[in-house]
């Protein structure tokens, strides 16, 4: 949600600041982990399967801390093509998910809290409908709840996206043959006040409906894995549950596409949240849960051999800065600006065949276009 931010005169900024004592949070991860030690195939290799995995909020400084609590080495090291990335929308220069994730997913720029549609209301099909128009299978696993901006703007459509109940419907028809993420109380009377169950409507449509990571694991394409009331756990308690529904996804779509391949899009949603919250604590474990994830994408993309692999955000937040800890020790100490987004561009990383193409500064809607370029 947006937050109004009074903007001083440079007077009374400098003065506010000589007054305001700056207080950092201190955070030292519990453990750390070994990163994974991949090789790359050619960039001149056919691209058959492309994942895009979106870090919810998470910019330069967000990796920077992650890497220092990791003691110096994070997946995203592997990654030998970086550019930048300017997420404005249309009507803001400050955007939100729902915006920043539209252009991601259609290449179009679009409007703040718009979903898979222009900024005058017209539907955008996302990269997804792309790739099953051309006979690919595709998927998304989040660890929000579906009707967050993200996945909705990959397989939804409306102009504002705090209108859950009608994105959570649209589902029905998204085609997505894996989705993975939270959310049941959106699909029932829990949260919705039109009286409709659209967990048994899913079903209804011919989804394999699973409500446990058991039967997630169980079933078959298509599949609608909801598997908690809301978001999923927060990373501490949730365990290796997000990386599970990420090597499912991988597994059925793979074996499910044939010499057809596959379109894939992962978010580590939760960074943001936490980061709006001025959590550095939870928004640390979540990115070092996503970066676990990346990990595990990158060895399966090695022995596939023919998969592109993009990882960005679509926008920062927090304005978060590291100043002060000790690599070492894996501590970090950071102080939060606000509790917002912000509009300092995000990275871009690539990995695989096509991946050479992913450098230098472009808009968000660009990057947007250049991955859907590599479907086909």
């Amino acid at each position: 949600m947006r937050k109004s931010i009074v903007v001083l005169s440079a007077i009374a900024l400098l003065t506010a600041c000589k007054e305001k004592e700056i207080v950092l949070q201190y955070y030292q991860t519990p453990y750390t982990y070994d990163i994974v030690n991949v090789q790359m195939p050619p960039v001149t290799s056919e691209v058959k399967n492309v994942i895009l995995m979106i870090g919810d909020g998470m910019g330069l400084e967000q990796v920077s801390c992650a890497w220092v609590l990791n003691k110096g080495k994070l997946n995203f090291d592997n990654f030998p093509y970086v550019g930048l990335s300017r997420t404005y929308c249309t009507d803001y220069l400050i955007t939100d998910s729902g915006a920043g994730g539209t252009a991601l997913a259609a290449g179009v720029k679009t409007a703040e809290s718009h979903v898979g549609v222009t900024p005058d209301g017209t539907d955008l099909p996302s990269v997804l409908v792309k790739a099953q128009q051309l006979g690919k299978k595709t998927g998304v696993a989040v660890t929000c709840h579906f009707a967050d901006a993200t996945p909705c703007d990959f397989c939804c459509h409306n102009e504002e996206r705090y209108n859950q109940e009608d994105l959570i419907a649209d589902y029905l028809e998204c085609g997505v043959d894996y989705l993975s993420g939270g959310g049941t109380d959106w699909f029932t009377d829990v949260k919705r006040t039109d009286g409709r169950n659209i967990i048994k409507e899913m079903a209804a449509a011919g989804y394999n409906v699973a409500l446990t990571e058991d039967e997630l694991m169980a079933a078959d394409l298509p599949v609608i894995g909801i598997l908690a009331p809301d978001n999923l756990p927060v990373a501490m308690e949730r365990g290796d549950l997000y990386r599970h529904t990420v090597a499912r996804g991988l597994d059925l779509l793979s074996k499910g596409s044939g010499d057809k391949g596959f379109v894939m899009m992962l978010e580590g949603s939760c960074i943001d949240d936490w980061l709006h919250g001025n959590d550095i604590e939870k928004a640390m474990e979540e990115l070092l849960d996503f970066d676990r994830t990346i990990g595990d994408v990158l060895e399966w993309a090695a022995k596939d051999g023919h998969t592109l692999v993009i990882v960005t955000a679509d926008h920062n937040t927090g304005a978060l800065t590291l100043q002060d800890g000790n690599l070492e020790e894996g501590r970090i100490g950071v102080h939060f600006a606000n509790e917002s987004h912000n509009g300092i561009a995000v990275p871009v990383y690539a990995w695989g065949p096509g991946s050479d193409k992913f450098t230098g500064i472009r808009e968000n809607a660009e990057w947007g276009q250049l991955i859907a370029s590599f479907v086909k």
